[in-house]
Formats: structure tokens, sequence, C-alpha cells
């Protein structure tokens, strides 16, 4: 969680890469945002300039820029900590570099400590394209017959070979009366001959010649067995062409749509259902005529989609109070001894974590608490065999961050068995373990891989850096690192899979995902379909722009008492059950809340959502639309407390399946434990 960032870069961070740019040096990351004041002996910056302070740029280029602090003097400070950020895939800064991709105007930020908090600087950024050289049209698959509409889009690259995002053509048809063009690069054929199709785009052409020939197909047979769903459930669209005789038309461009009929005509949304990469889902209850389509030969077939009846009463069970600062994550395990624990983070809590008994839920009991050199501990983990903790650290006193390694052989009162810093002195947000290895998020640039076989005596062992990328949390499964970073997506490495080519010691980039979100990510194995999904969350502590545009917290954020946060963003659902062809097939999105940590397990969502609560949702089946529209939500609860940090203000920061109950932390009041009731049996006559 960077909850206390600077406004400006809650919205615009994923292509920060921190630096101080005007030596060369590396930022901890996390400075700024932990609010450590500078040294009374250190010269305080009044402000900062930029060379040059207005950018221009081509995308694909690279060119010098820097910032300088200077105190009120006006002389230069080279040694201050200086963050600048620029707008999500855009333009990234580092060494002494900005770096653009992608054309437009935008604004970029610069930000530094000073004596009254941070000092920022807009910096001016116009990124133009170079110009184009080539243009390829692809088609979708099947054949152009008479009454056939195909659709078409175009592929532009530069002379480098960089691809151009957004190109809009100019379609022409040789010949409309057999085939027409639309705008949208939609071709019909009207009648048998031959047309070429072109597609013009900055002077630069490209063609496609077609053959046109009559419609064989004069039926459809649907193949869809499915007669009665639930909402959320999906279909496979499946329809054989045929001709007069019978045979298979295995060419024929078959298009799918539907008509509806809701239960209640009087609250009927819009948008019931979605069609899509040849499926069928039905967000709401009613009737759906799903109509298969090719030429003027049309096939129906009406399905009934039901209520998803999911929703559980949640009941608090138990909590662990933390009153003297802000709360960040947890994790539960079992110990040696048998007993239950929790490990808890605090968040600008001056390096305390805390241990609590949770063996008996409703008497959740603080057995001890470990204090380390850190402004805030926002992630801890344990792993899976109980062996060891690990309090991460951002803000230490020396700027000196890393991880501190726990002995758990006494749960109930850890002990340091070691501190390693090598290679993370940036300041560790997330990190990941496993019995044998712990990787750990060094200042938001790359992840650094551990030895903990022995906790006494951890070794570095590898890394893994993306270019142009933020990296904020990942997740290893089954041999693969997969992580949320800004500015590019997710992106999925063999770290001991062995079948893209990577080892822990040599990690290997199996693919990147290109998506607008870079903060949470978890992947997870669906048994029932056989599918991996990777469930990705935004975090937008800057709600600008919306129509509810949230509160103004960050002056008052990490101190007792203050007014609640807001935030924004959601949840983005990938399948990559083939790393190799990623493709996004669902979100969880609720307007009002944005997204923080995420766990799935049983086909439940667990989900830290912030001021909109934890939430617990199904996930069950193929997923495709949107979760909350589709009445997914099992439970929600909000935890209000009148003695919180900041009374009545729920955060939640993270949330946890336990044994049966749901473990989270929330920013503004600590530890709690809830339970899902049995769903109530329906009364029969």
């Amino acid at each position: 969680m960077n909850v206390a960032r600077p406004r400006q870069f809650v919205t615009t961070t994923a292509l920060i890469l921190a630096a101080v740019l005007a030596s060369g040096v590396a930022a901890p990351y996390g400075l700024v945002a932990q609010g450590v004041a500078p040294s009374p002996a250190v010269r305080v910056a009044a402000r900062l300039v930029a060379e040059p302070a207005k950018i221009t740029i081509r995308a694909g280029e690279s060119q010098p820029f820097t910032v300088t602090a200077y105190d009120a003097a006006g002389t230069a400070i080279v040694s201050a900590v200086i963050r600048v950020g620029g707008p999500r895939q855009a333009v990234a800064f580092a060494d002494g570099q900005v770096r653009a991709f992608r054309a437009g105007s935008y604004t970029a930020t610069a930000t530094t400590a000073g004596a009254n908090g941070p000092i920022t600087l807009d910096i001016p950024v116009l990124v133009t394209w170079p110009a184009l050289t080539s243009l390829t049209i692809r088609a979708d698959s099947g054949r152009l017959y008479t009454g056939i509409s195909l659709g078409h889009r175009v592929e532009a690259t530069h002379a480098d070979g960089t691809p151009r995002p957004g190109v809009i053509p100019t379609w022409r048809s040789s010949a409309p009366a057999i085939a027409s063009v639309d705008r949208f690069g939609t071709v019909t054929a009207h009648k048998a001959g031959a047309v070429v199709i072109s597609a013009d785009a900055e002077g630069v052409i490209a063609k496609r010649s077609y053959t046109i020939v009559a419609n064989p197909v004069t039926s459809i047979a649907m193949n869809i067995a499915d007669d009665v769903i639930l909402t959320g459930q999906v279909v496979r669209l499946d329809a054989t062409a045929k001709t007069a005789t019978g045979a298979t038309v295995k060419d024929a461009v078959i298009t799918w749509s539907y008509t509806y009929t809701p239960d209640d005509t009087t609250v009927a949304p819009g948008g019931p259902g979605i069609v899509d990469w040849g499926r069928f889902t039905a967000n709401y209850p009613g009737r759906f005529t799903l109509l298969a389509q090719s030429g003027n030969v049309t096939a129906r077939k009406v399905i009934e989609a039901k209520p998803r009846d999911v929703v559980r009463r949640i009941t608090v069970t138990g909590r662990g109070a933390i009153a003297g600062s802000a709360t960040s994550d947890l994790w539960p395990w079992t110990g040696k001894d048998g007993r239950d624990y929790v490990l808890v983070g605090t968040w600008g809590g001056d390096g305390y974590g805390m241990v609590f008994d949770i063996t008996d839920m409703s008497n959740i009991v603080k057995t001890d608490s470990i204090k380390i050199d850190a402004r805030t501990i926002n992630d801890v983990t344990v792993s899976p065999d109980g062996r060891y903790g690990v309090l991460a650290r951002e803000g230490a006193s020396n700027r000196v961050n890393g991880v501190v390694i726990l002995d758990l052989a006494v749960p109930a009162h850890p002990k340091i068995a070691a501190t390693f810093d090598q290679e993370l002195t940036g300041g560790v947000h997330n990190m990941f373990a496993t019995n044998d290895y712990l990787f750990a998020i060094s200042g938001g640039q790359k992840y650094v891989i551990i030895d903990v076989k022995d906790i006494y005596k951890p070794k570095y062992v590898s890394e893994y850096q993306h270019p142009n990328a933020r990296i904020h949390d990942l997740w290893v499964r089954d041999g693969i690192a997969y992580s949320a970073q800004g500015g590019v997506g997710a992106v999925m490495v063999d770290v001991g899979n062995g079948k893209y080519g990577g080892t822990i010691e040599k990690p290997k980039l199996i693919n990147v995902f290109p998506i607008n979100s870079g903060h949470e990510i978890y992947p997870y194995f669906q048994k029932s379909t056989g599918r991996t999904y990777l469930f990705l969350g935004d975090e937008e502590m800057n709600r600008a722009g919306r129509v509810w545009e949230g509160t103004n917290y960050g002056a008052t954020l990490g101190k007792s008492g203050g007014i609640a946060q807001t935030s924004g963003g959601y949840v983005h659902i990938v399948d990559a059950t083939d790393p190799m062809h990623p493709r996004k097939v669902g979100r969880y999105h609720l307007e009002d809340y944005g997204a923080h940590d995420i766990i799935v397990e049983d086909d439940v969502l667990y989900q830290a959502y912030y001021d909109g609560g934890v939430r617990v949702v199904d996930v069950s089946g193929e997923l495709m639309g949107n979760l909350a529209d589709q009445k997914r939500e099992i439970a929600v609860f909000k935890p209000y407390d009148p003695t919180a940090f900041t009374a009545n203000a729920p955060f939640v920061m993270n949330a946890m399946p336990w044994k049966g109950q749901v473990l989270f932390t929330d920013f503004n009041s600590g530890l709690w434990s809830a339970k899902l009731e049995p769903k109530a049996k329906a009364i029969t006559p």
C-alpha cells in the first residue's frame, strides 16, 4: 500500500523509477511515503528545478533529463532524494534519462521532502509518434461469402519495427457494389465478384483482395445443451453451418447476438449479457434468446438465467485491536506448538510487528511484539512450513532497509534470526515466501531472491528486474513468479518451473500481459475448469475526475484522528492458463471503492477493498464479465469502530481465509476475525 504518496503520484506512478536524478543514485522507495523528516544537519529543499522544464520527445526515444533540489538560499542539494513519475505506459524516468513509449500530452511530477512536507514540481510532457512505415490488414477468421460481414483491423509499425497502437485508417473498397467497407473495417459482401479492400493511414496504404462467391449456407445447427443457467455462468457458443445437402461449411462466418426479456421490466438494467470470445454469460436474470447468423440464415436458442443466490451472513468473532498506530498486513500460520498465530505489521508505527494467538478466534490474544529499525512494516509473511517469518522494512533510520527474518521455533515469541539488505536498500514493500526461498521487492524496481534454508545465514541467489516498469506485488506458483508491474501489467517469469527455460538462479521471462493495472496480483488455479486466473488489483488513491472525487486525506493520513480515506480502481481477471496467450475475461468492479490485497481459496475470492470493507465473492466456474453485476458477492463487512485510529473509517488492508473464518486487518482499527454463517435453508411447504 502506498497510501501516503502525494496525490500527483497516486494516479500516475505506473512507470515511476525512483531516482536521485541530480546525482544518479537510486532513491529509497517509500521514503517520501513514510514521511521521514530530513536530519537537522541536512539542508532542506525549498524548490525543484527540471532541466528541461518542458519535455518534448518522440515515442521510442530517450533524452537527458534531471531534476535538482535547491534550498532557500538557492544552493543545489546534490544528495536530495527526488522521485519523478509519469503516466502509465507513456514515459519512464531513470538514470538521468527520460524515455517515451506512447504519444500524448502528459504531466510528470517530481517530489522531494521539504521542511513542512513534500515539495512537488509538475513537468509538461509532449510525446509524439515517429512516422509510420508499414500497415498490414488482418481479417477475422472465415470466408467472405455473399451476405457475410467480416471484421478487419490494421497493424501499424514504425521504421524500427515498434508497433503503433490505436491507428484509425481510412477504409476503401474498389467495388462497393460487390463488397462495401465501413469506417471500422467491417467488410460486407453483396454479390459475387472480385474486390480490393484498402486501408490508408498517414499516407501508408495496405491492400487485401477477395474473390466473393455465393453463400452455400442454408441452415445452422445449434450445439448448445443448456436450457437454464445461473447469472455469471459461461455458455460456450457452438453452432454448425450446413448446405442444403447437410454438408458442413467449415469456413462459414457465424455471428452471435442475443435478445433479452427481463424478469421485471421496471428494474431491467442495461447490458444484461455478454457475447465475447465464443462465449456467452448473463449478468442479470431473465430469458435470453441466443442468435446465430450466417448471411441471411439464422438459428435461435432460448436460455433462462436464474439469480445466483450465494449471499450469506458474516459475523465478527474476534478482535485484536491496535490503537497506537495504523495497521498494515497480516499472515496467519500454525506454529510448531500446534497453536494458530498471526503476524501483523504496522504502518507508520516506528517499526513494530505484532504476534497474536488466534487459536480461539473469539479470544484473540497478543503474545508479543518485535521492534525493528523501520518507519513502516508494510508487508509480513510466514513460510508455508511455519519455520520462519519476515518483516519488510521501509523508512529505516539509516536508509538501509531490507528484511528482518524471524525464527518461529517459539511461535508466540519470535526472535530475530537475521537481517538481509543486499540489493534491498530501496525499501521492501512486498514479499513472497516459500520454504526455501524468499522473494523480496526492492524499491519498486525489482525482486530479489534469497536462499533462506538457513535463516541465520540468508544468501543472495538472483534477481529479476523488468525494464520500464515499477513492481508492486508478486506471487509464486508452480515455479512461475507472477508480478504486478505498473507501466507494463502482469509479468510472468520462470523461476524454477523449467518449462520456459528458467531456474531459481537464472529467472527467465515467459511473457507480459499488458494491462493498465500494476498493484496487486494473485494467481489462482481453478480445479473445476483447469484454468489459471490472475486477479489483478488497481490501487488508485486519487478519485479526481469521478462523480465522487473522494476526500483529501493526505494531511492526516497515518495520524490519530483525521478523516476517512477514499480509494478507486478495481480487480481485473485474466485467463493465464496458457502464459503465452493470456486474455482478460472479466473484472470485479465497484465504482465507489478501490481494490487492495486479494486471496482466492476454493473458488471464493477474499478481497480487501479499502473503504469498501472486506468482500467475499463467488468465483466458481469459468469467469466472464463483472462479478458484481452477476450478484456473485457472498458477504460484505465494513469495520466501523468509534475508538479506531481514525474513528468509524473502514479501510481494509488485507483479508485471508483461515480455518473456516476470515482474518482481516483494517488500517485504522487493527485485526479482525469473522465467519460466514451457513446459508439458511429454504422453507418448503
